[in-house]
């Protein structure tokens, strides 16, 4: 299993751009589809983008497709996603995770995860 360890956040004026890494620790990271996820204030946990383990397959959520970039290195062990175009609707916190049982990038359920890092804040101001 994977250790995940976010950063990358900030606060940034609303039009602004971040980007956030998970570096993952241990064997055979390219075996497993990433997920980013985020969990705004007061509400639920939410998928954000996912890629696949080649990392030539991406999915993302209807609210940030066209804005956000999810990318991977698995040289580095690491996965980012490039944020552009931030809205103020786009503060949360956010997480990574991975799923092994599957290779292809798709919708990934938070709820099917048990375990989750420490997470990275984001704040968009308006």
């Amino acid at each position: 299993q994977l250790q995940l360890v976010e950063s990358g956040g900030g606060l940034v004026q609303a039009g602004g751009t971040l980007r956030l890494s998970c570096v993952a620790s241990g064997r055979t990271f390219e075996t497993y589809v990433m997920g980013w996820f985020r969990r705004p204030p007061v509400k639920v946990r939410e998928f954000v983008a996912s890629i696949s383990a080649s990392g030539v397959g991406t999915l993302y959520a209807v609210s940030v497709k066209g804005r956000f970039t999810i990318s991977r290195d698995n040289a580095k062990n690491t996965v980012y996603l490039q944020m552009n175009s931030l809205k103020p609707e786009d503060t949360a916190v956010y997480y990574c995770n991975a799923d092994k049982r599957r290779s292809y990038a798709y919708k990934m359920d938070p709820g099917a995860f048990d375990s989750w890092g420490q997470g990275t804040q984001v704040t968009v101001s308006s």
